[in-house]
């Protein structure tokens, strides 16, 4: 094999070009596996999208809503260290479910 060639996975994970799609792939990785992260949530919350490190949560109502907002900082850390890295700083409700 000529010098010059690199392998697929080489050229998406240094080439710039590809920044933005890894960057979405990361995000979407935060909202596919949060209930391997936070498994007694799956009938309280549902991971709706993740944009510039704010994961978008729904919840069912208020109180649901103010309850994990006064865990926030347990469940970004939890997130954090389930990636190995910083992948979220805050979090943002809805009431829809």
């Amino acid at each position: 094999m000529p010098d010059d060639f690199i392998s697929l996975a080489d050229a998406f994970n240094k080439n710039p070009a590809f920044d933005g799609l890894r960057k979405r792939l990361k995000e979407s990785d935060i909202v596919n596996d949060f209930y391997k992260i936070f498994p007694d949530l799956e009938k309280i919350a549902k991971p709706v999208k993740v944009e510039k490190t704010v994961l978008f949560l729904s919840v069912p109502n208020a109180a649901w809503r103010s309850e994990l907002k006064f865990k926030e900082k347990v469940i970004v850390d939890k997130v954090n260290e389930f990636y190995k890295e910083e992948r979220i700083k805050s979090l943002r409700f809805s009431s829809k479910v």
